[in-house]
Parts: structure tokens; sequence; C-alpha cells
């Protein structure tokens, strides 16, 4: 983080893990982690990085040690975290095998000042009141470069693909998906 970075405190937080982001497949550089204040996006450390996305899976609650710096300059917070642990244990080897459905919501400013947050959100409730969110993986991506239909996400099903749907024809199509298996 550079010296332009002064160490604030350590920190303990606890909370739902939404997924993994940045850095190529299985070496993500952040997690983001949704806590009671809202989410937030906590960069790993080296170590973490290989072994965290292939043992915890979105939707656990999980336990983050970490510490928080502040760049001098910009008085932006960053977190940085040492230790991450599943509260519930939920290991990913007793999850049924993945399924083929994925949502890829775009986390860049243009998609969250449209109303991407209140997509996400809606959508995981959504997902979550029908019985679903552990059917289907949400990817949080970058810019999916169709910013004027922001906020954008995406539905991947097999080898479909659908874009820009609202969450219950999202919910619809995966129960529809799930029981034609």
């Amino acid at each position: 983080m550079g010296d332009k970075h002064l160490t604030l405190s350590e920190l303990n937080l606890e909370g739902q893990l939404l997924g993994f982001v940045g850095g190529e497949s299985g070496k993500y550089k952040y997690l983001q982690l949704a806590i009671p204040s809202g989410n937030v996006e906590i960069k790993l450390s080296k170590e973490l990085r290989r072994s965290l996305s292939s043992s915890l899976v979105p939707g656990q609650q999980v336990r983050v040690c970490g510490y928080s710096k502040i760049d001098s300059r910009t008085s932006e917070i960053k977190i940085k975290a040492y230790q991450v642990t599943s509260i519930n244990g939920c290991p990913k080897q007793d999850l049924p095998p993945e399924t083929k459905a994925r949502i890829m919501v775009c986390q860049k400013g243009g998609c969250l000042k449209r109303g991407g947050k209140g997509l996400l959100s809606e959508l995981e409730k959504t997902l979550c009141d029908r019985g679903l969110l552990d059917k289907v993986t949400i990817e949080y991506t970058g810019c999916q470069k169709c910013c004027s239909s922001a906020p954008n996400c995406v539905l991947h099903l097999g080898k479909k693909k659908y874009k820009n749907i609202h969450p219950d024809a999202i919910a619809s199509l995966l129960e529809s998906h799930l029981t034609s298996e």
C-alpha cells in the first residue's frame, strides 16, 4: 500500500460473503462482505488469495481479521485481510455440484449510480425468498461495456444468456431451468 497510507487500526468484521472480485479466477484480489452498515470490499493478502476462493462460497457467514489504512492524500479508507474464517462452517465440498446458473452484476461507478446496489439487494432478496440463492453463483464484475443500459446484470443458464432482466424474471427463469434439468 506504499507510504502514502497510514495504518488506522486492527479490525474484526463478521458478515455474509457476497463473492470475490479482481484478478484471474482462483486468484481473486478482493472479497465483498455484507455487513449491517452496507457492503465492503476487502483486499486479500497474497497468502489468502489462492486458498479462499476454493474453500468459501457466497452466502456463507465469515469473520475477517485485518487492518484498515487511510490514504493521506484522498482520505480513502482501505481494508486488508490477513485471516478469513467461516463462522457457520459450510465447506465447499459439502455442497452439491456447481450449477450452470450464474448471474454477473456490474459493480462499476455508472451501474452503481444508476441503481446497481438496489438491483443487487432486490436480486438477492428475491432469490432468497424463493429458495434459489444457493442454486446460483452471483459474480461481481467490472464494466460490462453496456453503460447506456445500466445497471447491468447478465444471467447465464447453461449456454443461454439473458441481459438486463428484472430480479423476478431471473428467479422465474431459474425455477423453470432448474426444474427442467
